[in-house]
């Protein structure tokens, strides 16, 4: 399984004092050099951690590939279409979230989706969609012709009883297994850390698991190497 590192947060303690440090370009050097797949921001509408400036260094400098995540907006859709990340994310945005709260709406925006997806897969760029785990919400995706997508374990790293954890990760399972027969790849994220992360080794179907603040919290005390190797280390060993 491989690990996608989102930098978001090391932008967020950058803006806390309006500095240059820490630097998330560097960051993602770090990560990539650690094993890193992949690297993630999401650049919101309100610039709250990542900014535009970040994005444009972040295509100069990052080597495996940079997934950007984004609200489906015309402004968006220019700004990935410009950088051309290797792939865009497509998650819900509400300006008085601490962080994404749930699976991007695939039903009630099925119908402009479709059309928003095309340009840009059109410029070269994949497409994933953050959904919840359920299968209406796979088949929609690729019908509107996504590539990729993510499943929202938020759910899951909230569940605290056994069989309440059981539950959910049989029906990331199930969703997963539906959406590879469906024809298209795998990936999950939200909430997941070196605690919660060893169930999802044994979900084959997940090619990818992407995990921000958990490891941006233990690099802040250990360092972005160990961080990213410690998560490895648990994603992959039998």
């Amino acid at each position: 399984m491989q690990l996608a590192v989102n930098i978001d947060h090391i932008a967020t303690l950058r803006n806390a004092r309006n500095e240059q440090q820490p630097d998330p370009v560097t960051a993602a050097a770090i990560a990539e050099l650690s094993g890193a797949s992949g690297i993630v921001c999401h650049l919101r509408e309100d610039r709250r951690h990542i900014k535009d400036r970040d994005l444009e260094r972040l295509r100069e400098s990052v080597t495996t590939k940079l997934d950007l995540e984004m609200a489906m907006t015309e402004e968006m859709q220019r700004i990935a279409i410009r950088t051309k990340p290797e792939l865009i994310t497509l998650v819900p945005e509400k300006r008085e979230e601490l962080t994404t709260e749930g699976g991007f709406d695939i039903i009630s925006h099925y119908d402009r989706l479709a059309e928003f997806i095309k340009p840009v897969r059109d410029a070269g760029i994949e497409v994933s969609l953050f959904i919840e785990p359920e299968e209406k919400a796979v088949a929609l995706a690729a019908k509107a012709g996504a590539d990729i997508v993510e499943m929202h374990t938020g759910p899951y790293s909230l569940k605290k009883r056994p069989e309440e954890i059981d539950a959910e990760i049989k029906r990331i399972r199930i969703a997963a297994s539906y959406a590879r027969d469906s024809g298209l790849r795998v990936v999950a994220g939200h909430g997941l850390n070196y605690y919660n992360i060893l169930p999802f080794r044994r979900i084959e179907e997940i090619e990818e698991v992407s995990i921000g603040h958990a490891l941006i919290a233990r690099a802040a005390l250990a360092g972005m190497e160990t961080a990213v190797r410690d998560m490895l280390r648990l994603i992959n060993e039998a």
